[in-house]
């Protein structure tokens, strides 16, 4: 219900200009609208004569379209153990790939129970083979850490580059420079050939 005695009227319905409120809900009524406030702070507040249902459905769409690319990013746990065979490897890579895809950073890590501490140099491997199977989607943040009885590692999404438009791409705006052969050459100045003097 608006309360305050005149609005502002916008849109293409209808002809832009400070009204009064009965004035503005009756041409409303004419052409089988309602009159919704679209900046109730304004002063006066500004409306427009629209179908509510229809300005509703667009508002939550667009609050639909806003949250879906509001996309937040999480981080995602891969766990191997220093004994992860190839077809494992594969299965996780592939997992990783897709996060990392979407957007999300993942958290691999090498387990290491009783006796496996010995050996980190085959954790740290396979977490830096994982890092060369996903270099194409995304990168290592930092070398991979101990913690506790976990070798960590963390990778995060690489970004799009975008083309560089210097180099090459610059010679073709430029205009075309005439060949050197035609290019117009100075005069040049007649040579006297001198005929040796005879003597009497």
């Amino acid at each position: 219900m608006i309360r305050v005695p005149e609005v502002r009227l916008v849109g293409d319905n209808v002809e832009a200009g400070v009204y009064r409120t009965d004035e503005a809900l009756h041409m409303a009524e004419q052409q089988g609208l309602d009159l919704v406030e679209i900046s109730p702070n304004a002063t006066p507040p500004v409306c427009r004569i629209i179908d509510y249902n229809k300005f509703l459905y667009d508002k939550k769409k667009k609050e639909k379209e806003m949250k879906a690319k509001a996309h937040k990013s999480e981080v995602k746990e891969i766990r191997f153990t220093p004994n992860t065979d190839d077809h494992d490897f594969d299965f996780k890579a592939k997992h990783a790939e897709k996060f990392l895809k979407d957007g999300n950073k993942v958290k691999t890590y090498v387990q290491f129970k009783g006796r496996a501490i010995m050996f980190k140099e085959r954790g740290e491997l396979i977490l830096l083979k994982f890092a060369d199977r996903l270099s194409e989607v995304g990168g290592l943040e930092g070398m991979p850490t101990m913690e506790g009885k976990r070798m960590i590692a963390i990778f995060a999404p690489k970004t799009a580059k975008k083309k560089d438009g210097s180099g090459k791409d610059k010679d073709k705006d430029r205009e075309p420079r005439e060949p050197r052969e035609n290019r117009e050459q100075p005069a040049s100045r007649p040579v006297e050939s001198k005929q040796p003097e005879r003597k009497a």
